[in-house]
């Protein structure tokens, strides 16, 4: 009753309670920590791809002895029998304080102090919030509530003490509706993973108020949680929540008493789990940006847990984390931030740039990535971006789509093409009816034959038949660089193969494009089929076209002025969409050529260019 009272009022605008003065002392004493501690031309890609593993090792180096405790932990010995066979088992409580690695959202800690979660633009008011397992909440606000990633931005909006009396409110009920694991969609492995891993990492969020039933109750959960993960982490539905799963183990298990026979489990499980996450290259299977950010997020808290502890990582995952940035580099445009491919949005410069601070690992681009799938160029200020490869495959993808051979265009700080992005967002500000359509090839910014996509788009974020082959070359011309590739997507339907060949100029002033449909096999097909070619364009771009030309011009909120031109064809304008990083939409308009084209074939030729210096 005291709980749901106090609650009413922090919901009627009342001032959240703080700690007493004595502030950290007493946080550190409820936790029981140790005063002082610091806390510190090409083969053709096949829609198969390369995995880490091939070649790697699956598990930390271990001894005999470290083994030997790892197999009996995985058979069910309990941890403080393993790691004290003749002691009474060690009193619950948390050993160390990490320090958050990652900073919030500021905006969204303050909204949710107010009584509200902000999810993608979707204000959520935290008191209609139902946190029990039969409740149905759109995908984001589920990650979100679930998977206390809200922790983060509280932690981003003022001092622990100032936000500890929100959390503690939140996690009550949250506590209240889910007294024991359950099905439903807080017991999904993947929230399961991220929520255990946030308590641990926010501890002061959660264990600093005057609450002790509260305090005994959310470390009670803890532990059960890590329980209840030791035996389901490998039972995720995808590959990333296997491996933030695995991270909550490998830091409970430092992070808790008793623990190095469940590290060591952890450590073992996770390994496993990013073998088979990551391709030989360093891109995570599923080919999303979001995905690969989300995965180097997860490693850069645990290495944080080691850190407080004063232990090292295994080599494996400081070799890991190194490897996932070049591929993750390779697909940031001019302004820093990321291109929107496979259901990402456009996440911002700032904050990539901020979890390369966090990692402490230094990078380049990856340009050439053959079976994370994308290609780079980058001239002068100008940054092109190529889907080069199949789409993934139906066991990776979370928000497959059928991009291939989409490209997108940046120059300095602003988008000038652009894929519409964002289906991992669908629920929130973008309708989630909208999610399969976000994900279709005319969303994309390249060419649409007989109005269907290169490459099925299912429900559920899966993919179904379609592209398979995709062949990729690289060179160097005179003062330019060049990619031309080509895929099989529309062979089987309609017996045309699409190749593109994008050619940069060394200033970064000229994008010359072609589009050849070839025929496919031996067999010509008869008749002409529709084609569109659309280039969707940034925010912020306005854009002129006259009736029946094939020219248009574009201008950039820097000045700057660019033509576009297409030989032999129309130019018309029609209304798009486009999602940032925050989830949230963003009219935009698109450049369409269509008409129809004889199956024996056909080529578009057509470039951008800069007219206007603008500011340099």
């Amino acid at each position: 009753m005291n709980r749901i009272a106090s609650r009413n009022r922090f919901l009627d605008g009342a001032e959240p309670g703080v700690l007493p003065e004595d502030g950290e002392a007493d946080w550190q004493e409820r936790l029981q920590l140790p005063l002082g501690l610091d806390a510190a031309p090409a083969p053709p890609l096949s829609a198969e791809p390369a995995l880490l593993s091939e070649g790697e090792p699956v598990a930390p180096h271990l001894s005999a002895g470290d083994r030997l405790v790892r197999l009996a932990y995985r058979l069910g010995v309990p941890g403080s029998t393993l790691a004290r066979p003749f002691g009474r088992p060690a009193k619950l409580r948390l050993l160390a304080t990490v320090e958050a690695p990652l900073a919030g959202d500021r905006v969204r800690g303050v909204a949710l102090r107010a009584g509200h979660l902000l999810v993608h633009g979707l204000k959520v008011p935290v008191a209609q919030l139902n946190f029990g397992p039969a409740a149905r909440l759109a995908p984001p606000v589920e990650r979100v509530v679930h998977g206390f990633t809200w922790l983060r931005d509280l932690a981003s909006c003022a001092p622990a003490p100032q936000c500890a009396a929100t959390a503690e409110l939140v996690l009550a009920d949250w506590l209240a509706a889910n007294p024991e694991p359950l099905s439903g969609a807080a017991w999904k492995v993947g929230n399961v993973g991220r929520r255990l891993l946030n308590w641990l990492v926010h501890a002061p969020l959660v264990l600093s108020g005057s609450d002790r039933d509260l305090r005994a109750d959310t470390l009670r959960a803890m532990d059960e949680t890590a329980r209840w993960l030791d035996r389901a982490a490998g039972k995720a539905d995808d590959r990333l929540d296997e491996v933030a799963a695995w991270c909550a183990v490998t830091a409970a298990g430092l992070l808790m008493p008793d623990g190095k026979p469940r590290r060591l489990h952890g450590e073992g499980g996770l390994v496993h789990a990013l073998n088979a996450l990551i391709g030989a290259d360093g891109g995570v299977l599923s080919r999303s940006p979001q995905a690969q950010l989300e995965a180097v997020e997860l490693l850069v808290e645990l290495s944080a847990c080691y850190r407080a502890v004063r232990g090292d990582p295994p080599a494996q995952l400081g070799a890991m984390l190194q490897m996932l940035h070049p591929p993750l580099l390779g697909v940031t445009h001019s302004d820093g931030g990321l291109g929107s491919w496979q259901g990402a949005g456009a996440v911002s410069g700032q904050r990539v740039e901020a979890l390369l601070a966090a990692a402490a690992v230094r990078a380049r681009p990856l340009p050439d990535a053959r079976q994370w799938g994308y290609q780079r160029l980058a001239a002068g200020r100008s940054v092109l971006q190529l889907d080069a490869a199949p789409p993934p495959l139906a066991r990776h993808a979370q928000h497959g789509c059928a991009s291939t051979l989409a490209f997108e265009l940046s120059h300095g700080a602003h988008r000038l093409v652009v894929n519409c992005g964002g289906a991992v967002a669908a629920g929130g500000e973008v309708p989630a009816r909208l999610e399969q359509g976000l994900r279709a090839t005319a969303a994309h910014s390249t060419l649409v034959l007989g109005d269907s996509n290169s490459t099925a788009v299912l429900v559920g974020g899966k993919l179904g038949p379609g592209v398979n082959q995709v062949e990729v070359d690289r060179r160097r011309e005179s003062a330019a660089s060049t990619i031309e590739a080509s895929h099989d997507g529309y062979a089987a339907r309609l017996g045309l193969i699409h190749r593109r060949t994008l050619t940069l100029s060394d200033d970064g002033t000229q994008l010359a494009g072609e589009d050849l449909l070839v025929p496919s096999g031996r067999r010509r097909r008869s008749g002409r089929i529709s084609f569109a070619l659309r280039f969707h364009l940034g925010p912020g771009v306005e854009v002129d076209v006259e009736d029946g030309a094939n020219t248009a011009r574009l201008d950039v909120a820097d000045g700057s002025s660019w033509a576009f031109i297409i030989d032999g064809g129309t130019v018309e304008l029609d209304e798009s969409l486009w999602i940032d990083g925050e989830g949230l939409p963003h009219a935009t308009r698109q450049l369409v050529v269509q008409g129809f084209v004889s199956r024996g074939g056909d080529s578009f030729a057509w470039m951008f260019e800069k007219l206007g210096m603008g500011v340099e």
